[in-house]
């Protein structure tokens, strides 16, 4: 009973994900109606979205770090408070830069609280089956489009953005809090200093920065980097040039929606191919798969033409980010994850800062979103070219697989 409960967190962990990141990146919906009322510039609205990722990336290394000390629960549960505390601050926001830096700040610190202490306590509690466990708790990232993109477009028409905020601030925390408390650390990872194996390796402050110095982390940082600096234009900038093409506020948020459902399926077809094919190779193909279809954007303009292209897109990138977390687990061990999952998505936040504040500047300058999407494509090109390097996992002389030394 107690080794089943390692599905409780999957089942807790997709839905941490799910509102806190789906109350996170709901802020393209928010775009139009914000610079309607107030007259802030795309650019500088986009730019607490870049401040967000940026902070996020950040607060996620150091959450990380201190998962691996004191658990997943307490830095979930104070990230939580964060999350909320941000949201509600910016909806009463009149002022551009007290929005970035509640909207960014807080929010941003908030999110970097949530996927590596939550990946890290997912793994320690499976030793079969740990792929598609990591893979069902991402599934609450693909989750959020489909749910709170749509509910915040919805709150959005009926009332303003200001109360749509606030509400979605109210439900996050009232669904975070009880969720939260359900994490635990696994039972051989609380007894991992007096134990013995893979979970007690010595020193693990030690080498949890040693494994940063690896070739593996270097290569598996700049992937994830390149990555998500190649869809996080596109991503953010889609339901505003949906509408630019004509299409209706709630149909153009819809395609977050198709871009959810896409990747549910992604990531479970992508982790299954991984098992089969291997991960390297699966991870190229999807990062080639997600450069094309971001530079097919360029030639669509009906709403029936961005769904398509939304089932691509979203299988590709859905599908490919769950792998970065089974690469980290082959490359390092257990305790260490926490760290090093944490210091990749500080990489990958900051690729993702690129694309909301880049796309909101080459809309701004040049009136249209064609020179994002090929801007992006070429970055989504280098991502798959550099996973050519991923170098194979090492095993240390005990037979397992943990922390490499540094070259």
């Amino acid at each position: 009973m107690e080794r089943n409960y390692g599905w409780v967190i999957v089942a807790a962990g997709a839905l941490i994900t799910c509102v806190a990141m789906g109350g996170m990146f709901a802020l393209p919906v928010y775009l139009t109606p914000i610079e309607t009322e107030t007259g802030w510039s795309r650019a500088g609205i986009s730019t607490a979205m870049t401040v967000g990722f940026v902070v996020m990336g950040v607060a996620g290394f150091g959450w990380g770090t201190l998962s691996d000390r004191i658990g997943a629960r307490p830095v979930v549960l104070i990230a939580s408070g964060l999350l909320v505390a941000g949201l509600l601050i910016a909806s009463r926001a009149t002022d551009l830069l007290v929005f970035q830096l509640a909207y960014g700040g807080l929010g941003g610190a908030a999110a970097g609280g949530f996927f590596a202490p939550l990946m890290a306590a997912t793994v320690t509690w499976f030793d079969k089956h740990r792929s598609l466990a990591v893979s069902l708790v991402s599934i609450g990232v693909g989750v959020a489009p489909m749910v709170v993109t749509p509910f915040a477009a919805l709150l959005i028409e009926t009332y303003d953005w200001r109360s749509a905020m606030t509400m979605i601030a109210i439900g996050a925390f009232v669904i975070l809090l009880p969720a939260g408390f359900l994490i635990r650390r696994a039972p051989e990872a609380k007894a991992a200093p007096a134990g013995s194996g893979e979970a007690a390796a010595p020193s693990p402050g030690r080498s949890a920065f040693a494994a940063l110095r690896t070739p593996q982390f270097i290569v598996l940082a700049t992937v994830f980097f390149l990555c998500c600096a190649a869809h996080s234009g596109p991503i953010f900038h889609t339901v505003s040039y949906a509408m630019i093409c004509g299409a209706a506020p709630l149909a153009a948020a819809s395609i977050y929606s198709v871009e959810g459902v896409s990747g549910l399926f992604g990531r479970l077809i992508f982790g299954v191919l991984a098992d089969r094919l291997g991960v390297k190779r699966v991870l190229i193909a999807g990062l080639a798969l997600q450069a094309v279809g971001i530079y097919s954007y360029i030639y669509v303009s009906e709403l029936t033409e961005f769904y398509m292209l939304a089932v691509v897109l979203g299988m590709a990138y859905g599908g490919v980010m769950p792998l970065y977390a089974v690469l980290a687990r082959d490359y390092f061990g257990p305790h260490v994850m926490g760290t090093v999952l944490g210091a990749a998505t500080m990489t990958s936040a900051i690729g993702m800062a690129f694309g909301p504040v880049g796309g909101g500047w080459l809309y701004d300058t040049f009136g249209t979103y064609h020179w994002l999407y090929i801007a992006s494509a070429a970055v989504g090109i280098g991502a798959a070219a550099m996973a050519l390097a991923f170098p194979r996992p090492k095993t240390d002389t005990d037979g397992q697989s943990g922390v490499p030394q540094p070259a």
